[in-house]
């Protein structure tokens, strides 16, 4: 048992250690001092049967009083070590279940008295239990001890909070600010309603309550028929009438207002519990012979003629203590099965699909989605795991996956597609179809894993991007505009390292190494030291000196001069909207920059190596770790340099701590949805994040599904799921979705081009079987085949349009039979919704029960040409490919750099297989070039360049903004789809 004893308002911290030989130390926490509650109840006496009291007998029936002390005594000694024994024994199998933690249990009272301390002390030591107490000064507030339990719910490690306060300080606010599962004493309204409801499951009773009836059973062995007198007020006698009712006895209530009448009743009780904390004289001849007398407050007996303090009488403290750190125990093992998986309880919302299907966003707002906290709770999240953000979205807390640890991960969908018209072709209108049929209507737990929508395309050309239909994650508005600004922070810290950059090329080229040094490293308080940034950066430079004033000057200058070369700095400031007149600009013109002016250019965010960071990375060390290894430019002597080496990537951690939280969502239908960042998926790894995957597998449960979705055609989003986010996460794919459209198909057959905003030909609107069939043994047949190159079974979604014919989706089905899928069947979640796409979830599920063999296209410890070259012959179906001199010195330069060994992540066009964007179906017979080589080496990757990509969107002429709306009055937003 370790003890922290936290006393008087300049919260001093003394720690105490109450079993022999164990650590001082224990749980502190700094926080103002609670006041002196209630005393420990006492056992009066027993009555003698021979007692006859008054006059001459007044010695007799005193000492037959010490003598029913004397038995009382060892009675609850008795009782003290059998409740000790008994959560002993409990501890030690719930401590083999879970050693690495103990219960805790916080006494908070007013002043610094020990008395009720050294009690619990005995208790704990004896049942290997942690005590905190927390002391409040003697006059505090409301407020103070308000916040002191706060605190105290808060704390993950507190599993039991005992208020020892005066009773004027027990207010309604207090009491109910406690959290019940910590309320140990049983005191809150939620817990005295339990009691009384019979909900001894979750509650507790309270000890002194325990201990009162276990000295009653000790007195009389069978107690049904017995009548109890109850003298006084308050909740104890409440509590204690319920709980004797339920035992059989006969509880009666009184007070001490009428005399009289309480003798009589005094001298018809089989018991007495004496309640109150009065100062009142009670007879010893009012007491019937033989009765069980227990006090629970500073009452005073006296017999005819003198009025004695029974202070010899044995001490309930003790008592009342075991049965207080019992209540703990149980608190800690109820909030260890609360660790444990839950069972879902998912309540789908019913839809009613109209015809014809209303705009997305008038489906949107026909559908009241269910608060966060109810959604939470049906998936079997704690209230703790859950940051609301408003009514509808909400981050979940990482430490979800350090309590299912040892839960089973489900099965583990990906939706890709074929290539697609500048359209889309609705993957994720058909992930959350998918969701919503596994879950809604074949009731698997099943999540749905997204890519969070950029503001450029949202306001560009895409428009929203929750789904469409009513396949959607709801509200669409939140979802597509802001949501919970992850995408503001990746730009905050990315244009922060910009800030950095450019303020060190500033300082370094105006600045002699002396005054960088003194800078970069101050006195403060009269001492230097380096912060821990700079150590890393010494041990990185070879220099193992803690020291500042140890430094040699060729150390010194080698420790403050970066000494970028300007012409190779590869980090751009972002923005996140498409805004083409920012990819090229000119920084450092005011004459404050004295002449340290230099061309660089803007991305948009989403492009940014800290979005794919934020992808890729398994927990936030990991993600900091990432964030200190991107290199941001070369020195001019050839050395990369990092976010480390600047000294921001502490800071970048900061600004990202809570976008790594994945962000809870809905479906129309009610079901779970994960939304977490949004690379781009033709410049970066296109999916959506590895922690949001996690998290979800480890929901849904071993038969549980969670479907993500990557971006564009199988031959990038696809691709770069298996080679890069496979690798970064450990996890393996039971079955890839394939979504094909016949408007696609017909393109890939040979049909007419297609562009966003122009008329479709006619022939995408009439029946063209031919053309189907051309583009299935062309693009959906490579597509089909790339995915078995991983060893993976492919399932065929057509999403239907109301243009597509039966002929047409029947041939694209059986083609996609021939070609090797699983099954191919016709998706109509746009206009049904979770019912639409029944087939396609009951086809996923039969495809994920024979294992697959899941395997990499290529070895990681392969050259960089041959991995290129790989992706390029396998995946594209070029015959080889060819690299510019440029390509060809970067990858010199990362192999020096001990940068081979990372994944590729190819940087080409989404519209076709090769590099060309008019070739459509199935190019042969190309050579791919390779114009450039870059490398995000925080994010984990290196990225060939495959033709002109550009990062920064431009806004077409006409941009979704011109139909994107607020009406003032409702706050309604029109136009976003």
């Amino acid at each position: 048992m370790k003890l922290s004893v936290i006393r008087s308002a300049c919260s001093s911290l003394r720690t105490h250690s109450a079993r022999p030989g164990s650590r001082a130390g224990g749980l502190s926490r700094r926080c103002p001092p609670l006041p002196a509650g209630p005393p420990n109840g006492r056992l009066l006496l027993r009555t003698s049967s021979s007692s006859t009291g008054g006059g001459a007998d007044t010695k007799l029936a005193v000492d037959f009083g010490k003598q029913a002390q004397k038995e009382g005594r060892v009675e609850c000694d008795s009782s003290v070590r059998e409740v000790v024994q008994s959560t002993k024994e409990a501890m030690v199998a719930l401590q083999r279940r879970n050693p690495a933690v103990q219960p805790l249990l916080a006494i908070v009272q007013a002043g610094e008295d020990d008395i009720l301390l050294e009690a619990h002390k005995e208790m704990a030591g004896k049942i290997d239990l942690n005590i905190i107490q927390i002391c409040l000064a003697k006059d505090c507030t409301e407020d103070e001890i308000v916040e002191e339990v706060l605190k105290l719910n808060e704390d993950s490690r507190v599993h039991g909070v005992y208020l020892h306060l005066p009773p004027a300080s027990l207010t309604s606010r207090v009491l109910n600010t406690l959290k019940a599962e910590k309320d140990v004493d049983g005191i809150s309204d939620v817990n005295i309603g339990r009691l009384v409801r019979g909900d001894l499951s979750k509650g507790f009773v309270p000890p002194i309550a325990s201990a009162v009836l276990d000295l009653l059973e000790k007195h009389e062995s069978n107690l049904e028929g017995k009548t109890v007198l109850l003298v006084g007020e308050g909740h104890l006698g409440l509590v204690l009438q319920y709980l004797m009712e339920r035992r059989g006895m006969i509880a009666l209530k009184s007070n001490w207002s009428s005399k009289s009448h309480l003798q009589k009743q005094l001298m018809q009780a089989d018991a007495v519990v004496l309640l109150g904390g009065e100062d009142i004289d009670v007879p010893h001849t009012w007491f019937r012979p033989g009765a069980a007398v227990i006090r629970c407050g500073p009452i005073l007996v006296t017999d005819d003629e003198h009025l004695t303090e029974m202070s010899s009488t044995p001490d309930l403290g003790h008592l009342i203590a075991a049965y207080r750190t019992q209540n703990v125990v149980h608190s800690y093992s109820r909030w260890l099965q609360e660790q444990q998986y839950r069972p879902w309880r998912l309540r789908s919302l019913k839809l009613q699909p109209m015809t014809p299907v209303p705009s997305d966003i008038e489906i949107s707002r026909a559908q009241k989605p269910k608060s966060m906290n109810q959604l939470a709770e049906e998936i079997g999240l704690l209230p703790e795991e859950l940051e609301a953000y408003g009514r509808n979205k909400a981050k979940v807390q990482l430490s979800l996956l350090d309590r299912l640890h040892t839960q089973p991960d489900g099965k583990y969908v990906l939706v890709a597609g074929i290539t697609p018209t500048p359209l889309g072709e609705g993957k994720s209108t058909v992930t959350i179809g998918l969701v919503q049929a596994l879950s809604a209507h074949l009731k698997f737990n099943s999540f749905g894993c997204l890519r969070q929508p950029s503001q450029g395309p949202t306001f560009g050309v895409k428009g929203g991007a929750a789904g469409g239909g009513y396949a959607q994650v709801i509200p669409m508005e939140e979802f597509n505009l802001h949501l919970t600004g992850d995408i503001h922070a990746i730009t905050a810290a990315n244009n922060l390292v910009a800030a950095a950059i450019d303020a060190r090329m500033l300082h370094e080229a105006t600045q002699s190494d002396k005054a960088l040094f003194n800078r970069l490293v101050p006195t403060v308080n009269g001492v230097r030291r380096f912060s821990p940034i700079q150590i890393s950066r010494l041990r990185r430079l070879g220099i193992n000196k803690t020291d500042p004033a140890t430094l040699t000057p060729q150390e010194v200058t080698s420790f403050v001069r970066l000494d970028l070369d300007p012409s190779k700095i590869t980090w751009q400031r972002v923005v996140d909207t498409n805004d083409r007149f920012l990819r090229k600009i000119t920084v450092g013109q005011a004459s404050t920059e004295k002449g340290q002016i230099r061309e660089t250019g803007f991305d948009i965010a989403v492009a940014s190596e800290i979005m794919a960071i934020l992808a890729l990375a398994d927990s936030l060390l990991d993600m900091k770790n990432r964030l200190a290894r991107m290199v941001v430019g070369t020195s001019r002597s050839g050395q990369p340099v990092t976010a480390e080496d600047l000294g921001v990537s502490g800071a970048l951690a900061v600004l990202m701590k809570d976008a790594i939280k994945p962000t809870l969502m809905q479906t129309l239908e009610g079901t779970p949805v994960f939304v977490h960042a949004g690379p781009f998926a033709n410049i970066a790894h296109g999916n959506s994040s590895v922690l949001a995957d996690k998290l979800a597998l480890k929901l849904v449960g071993r038969d549980g599904f969670v479907v993500t979705e990557a971006g564009f055609g199988a031959d990038i989003g696809m691709e770069k799921f298996f080679n890069i986010k496979c690798r970064a996460s450990g996890l393996r794919p039971s079955v890839v979705v394939l979504v094909a459209t016949v408007r696609a198909l017909k393109m890939h057959g040979g049909g007419p081009n297609v562009s966003a905003g122009a008329p479709l030909p006619k022939e995408y609107i009439d029946e063209n079987l031919g053309l189907v069939a051309d583009g299935c043994y062309s693009n959906l047949r490579k597509q089909i085949q790339i995915a078995h190159l991983f060893g993976v079974p492919v399932v065929v979604a057509v999403n239907v349009f109301k243009t597509d014919t039966k002929a047409e989706i029947d041939l694209v089905c059986q083609i996609a039979k021939e070609c090797g899928a699983s099954d191919a069947v016709p998706c109509h979640h746009w206009a049904k919704g979770g019912q639409g796409c029944l087939d396609l979830a009951k086809a996923v599920n039969e495809a994920t029960i024979t294992p697959g063999n899941f395997q990499f296209l290529y070895n990681i410890e392969m050259p960089i040409v041959e991995k290129i070259r790989t992706i390029a012959q396998k995946v594209y179906g070029a015959d080889d490919i060819e690299l510019s001199p440029e390509a060809k010195a970067k990858i010199d330069y990362y192999n020096q750099q001990d940068y081979g060994s990372l994944p590729i992540c190819m940087a080409k066009t989404h519209l076709s297989l090769s590099h060309m964007p008019d070739k459509k179906g199935a190019p042969t017979g190309f050579i791919l070039p390779i114009r450039d080589v870059r490398a995000s080496i925080g994010a984990g990757f290196i990225y060939p360049l495959v033709g002109t990509m550009s990062t920064m969107p431009g806004l077409p002429t006409r941009p979704c903004f011109y139909d994107i709306d607020l009406d003032p009055i409702t706050e309604e937003i029109t136009g976003l789809f």
